[in-house]
């Protein structure tokens, strides 16, 4: 039987790489539609994920073009132990996002701001979901966290 500190203790000496994926529009967070996505940046936000799990190895990139994040997804995809991934807009309309996600063995958490069953009827559809291990949406910039956790 393994105790909960020897297990503390193996964690603490493996540091899990995971890799926080934005995607379009994302860059603009704490200036576009505060009501929705809040006021904060994401690059403040990043500062803060990194202060509260300084046992992980997280990594940051956003991108407003999808080949880019198709790009991204395949650089890490097989290395990583997880992608935490706001694909934005992309996530209602990219066939081709969520074949990368299919197409690679590193598990993928799909995460959303806002809540996006209570917005516009086309938010409603997600062309990743089917290939993420989970989605969590409409917790604010904590959803980050809770995707996050789920990987530890």
């Amino acid at each position: 039987m393994v105790s909960v500190q020897s297990t503390k203790k193996k964690f603490n000496l493996y540091r899990m790489k995971l890799l926080v994926l934005n995607g379009p529009n994302l860059n603009l967070l704490g200036k576009r539609e505060p009501e929705i996505y809040g006021k904060e940046s994401f690059d403040d936000y990043f500062s803060q994920l990194k202060e509260n799990f300084k046992q992980l190895s997280l990594e940051y990139y956003q991108s407003n073009i999808e080949g880019e994040l198709i790009n991204k997804i395949h650089e890490v995809g097989f290395d990583y132990d997880g992608i935490v991934f706001n694909a934005g807009a992309y996530t209602h309309t990219s066939i081709a996002l969520g074949d990368a996600i299919k197409g690679v063995t590193t598990p993928v958490i799909e995460v959303h701001i806002s809540n996006v069953h209570s917005r516009e009827k086309f938010r409603h559809k997600s062309f990743i979901a089917p290939w993420c291990k989970g989605t969590i949406a409409g917790f604010g910039l904590k959803s980050y966290d809770l995707a996050i956790k789920s990987f530890i």
